[in-house]
């Protein structure tokens, strides 16, 4: 069975070289040229893509939410202003678009209901994401099918009935799903890598991977348990003010860890024992009885 999705130009899936996404998110905290600062820093770690989160926070913010209050780099302010502080519009996001141009890296966005996915769409995306939060809106799931584009899902916060009803909804061509563990960050006891095995057992179509754990080890082990995408929020400083920044890789960790995921692609092989040509001078200086 060939596990595979086009996103783009690029083909991911087994026997491809792992597609990696540095989740820029709203590590920007509604700041353009922070945003702008976090594609540089994707780019220079050689990812293949960076991908972004669009919400209308009238629609995703519960009413009981909405009027608490919080300190935030604005001020003493509403939660609702708050996400409305970290929302991108259509001017924003041309620069982005354009920028994400110029420096050669794809990007595309999670999309949280359904006027993001218009929003989204006039951009011409190379996919959309689903996010965890998002996986039991099935209203969304059609809205997101109907465009035609590759769809990226991802599963936490969920079961495995709410992960196969999401798939019933959406079928599974041109279809990638990531196994993900929703806490921020994420304890290493709770990450369960052997669900990418569970998941590839279970569903024909690719699996990858969205870590939200501190370091790096455990987010490489899952190219060789089969994640075919991986996935990591970036940031520029994980002491910077965001919810999401104590759970992401700054900079030189992401060089680092596209570097270990590419030296674990060579070095996890096709499984045909053989052997090689440097080998041969060990054989000769080694073996003593050679069969």
């Amino acid at each position: 069975m060939t596990r595979e999705i086009r996103i783009g130009d690029r083909l991911i899936g087994d026997k491809q070289p792992v597609f990696i996404v540095a989740e820029i998110g709203i590590n920007h905290n509604g700041d353009v040229n922070i945003a702008k600062a976090l594609i540089d820093a994707a780019v220079d770690s050689g990812v293949d893509a960076v991908k972004f989160q669009k919400r209308t926070p009238g629609l995703c913010v519960p009413p009981e939410q909405r009027e608490q209050m919080r300190e935030t780099p604005w001020g003493y302010i509403s939660y609702i202003e708050y996400r409305q502080h970290l929302e991108f519009g259509e001017h924003e996001y041309r620069q982005l678009d354009s920028y994400c141009r110029e420096k050669g890296v794809t990007w595309f966005a999670s999309v949280w209901d359904e006027p993001s996915v218009d929003f989204i769409k006039d951009f011409d995306p190379v996919c959309y994401k689903i996010p965890s939060a998002a996986l039991t809106d099935h209203g969304l799931l059609r809205y997101v099918r109907a465009t035609g584009s590759p769809v990226i899902m991802s599963t936490g916060m969920s079961t495995m009935d709410q992960i196969r009803a999401a798939v019933d909804v959406l079928g599974v061509d041109d279809l990638l799903i990531n196994h993900v563990t929703s806490t921020y960050p994420c304890d290493p006891i709770e990450l369960n890598l052997h669900m990418i095995g569970t998941l590839r057992d279970t569903f024909p179509c690719p699996i990858g991977y969205s870590g939200h754990e501190v370091g790096l080890v455990p987010t490489v082990v899952t190219v060789a348990l089969g994640a075919c995408l991986v996935e990591r929020h970036i940031t520029l400083d994980r002491a910077m003010w965001g919810s999401d920044q104590a759970a992401s890789v700054e900079p030189g960790g992401f060089r680092r860890l596209v570097m270990y995921i590419r030296v674990t692609e060579q070095a996890l092989g096709d499984g045909v024992k053989r052997v090689y040509d440097s080998e041969h001078r060990s054989i000769a200086r080694l073996r003593r009885v050679r069969g």
